[in-house]
């Protein structure tokens, strides 16, 4: 998916997409469209498949715009990055997405039961948890992505897991202040957390998702594609092994709170957690899985990206939709290897 000539939501990309699939069968595609002063809405279009391969996409409408006041700012406005996770023990579309309010990005709801219509429940909020000695509410958070099915939580019982990617780094906010990084994290640069949701309490209404208790650190920057900050992809995916997240690792920037990372790379891996304890990290790729390599991933609004987003199976086939360059929209084939 390229910006359509003459469209004013697109003038500055597509990028970054969800995808559902409709009541219809059919796949949608839910990509970011980012009009000119970087005012971004979340858009819905119909995948075009072609020999079980998608090709294209059908524009249809736009689902999600920066409407509510915690959604924009006095020169920023902003609902950016869904993702869209189809939770089994509600059966209910969950879409997370980052408004981009007064105060930089907020991590933020919305659910459907059609894929069409969309409800927001709010912000999420963050659990006190005294040994942190922190308030998780007070930073940035991005890349927010829930898992489909019900996990053990930190107490046995079964829970809905999420992960997300809080950035300590407050030099944005206040000058001087660096990072405020909580109690035994020495590590400030972004990683990907876990936490919870209370299954029973989500079940009897849908506004507890937004309520995230018991999160920790899940995996920071650790392989040379991950120097700079990881974060979360795709909603995890249930394989034999456990669960297969495909996240992305940047090198090459120092970068200040939430700033665009102008002359980083951004690429693609995979981690593999534990099914029985999915806050434990069982294997991770020591090279990326996907790196910038055509014209689309190398030159756009920021280079050298690719950025996945959304992971389908179509006719036994996965398939990966990515961010190119914070400008268009790919996809790839994720393959098994058995060697």
């Amino acid at each position: 998916m390229s910006p359509e000539p003459g469209n004013p939501l697109e003038a500055e990309g597509v990028l970054n997409p969800a995808t559902a699939w409709g009541p219809d069968g059919r796949l949608y595609l839910y990509p970011r469209l980012v009009a000119q002063g970087n005012v971004s809405r979340i858009g819905r279009a119909r995948v075009v498949v072609s020999d079980g391969v998608p090709v294209g996409v059908e524009r249809l409408d736009v689902v999600l715009s920066p409407d509510e006041g915690w959604e924009h700012g006095r020169f920023n406005a902003g609902v950016e990055d869904p993702r869209i996770t189809f939770v089994e023990p509600l059966g209910l579309h969950v879409m997370t997405y980052i408004a981009y309010g007064a105060l930089g990005p907020r991590p933020a709801l919305a659910v459907s039961s059609d894929t069409v219509t969309w409800r927001r429940l709010g912000p999420l909020r963050f659990a006190y948890q005294p040994e942190l000695d922190t308030d998780l509410n007070l930073f940035p958070n991005k890349d927010i992505v829930f898992f489909p099915d019900a996990v053990p939580g930190p107490d046995g019982r079964p829970a809905l897991a999420l992960l997300h990617r809080p950035m300590w780094d407050l030099d944005w906010l206040r000058p001087g202040e660096g990072a405020a990084t909580p109690a035994g994290i020495e590590d400030a640069r972004p990683s990907i957390w876990i936490g919870y949701v209370n299954l029973d309490e989500a079940s009897r209404d849908t506004a507890a998702l937004t309520y995230v208790q018991a999160s920790a650190l899940l995996a920071a920057p650790e392989m040379p594609f991950e120097e700079s900050k990881i974060g979360g992809g795709p909603a995890p995916v249930r394989v034999p092994e456990g669960w297969l997240v495909i996240h992305h690792g940047v090198t090459g920037a120092n970068v200040k709170g939430f700033e665009l990372a102008h002359g980083a790379c951004y690429t693609a891996g995979a981690m593999l957690l534990d099914p029985t304890d999915p806050g434990r990290v069982l294997a991770r790729t020591p090279e990326p899985l996907l790196v910038p390599e055509t014209e689309e991933e190398l030159q756009g609004t920021l280079g050298n990206v690719v950025f996945p987003t959304a992971i389908e199976k179509i006719d036994g086939r996965s398939f990966v939709f990515y961010g190119m360059a914070d400008s268009k929209i790919g996809v790839a084939e994720l393959e098994r290897s058995d060697g």
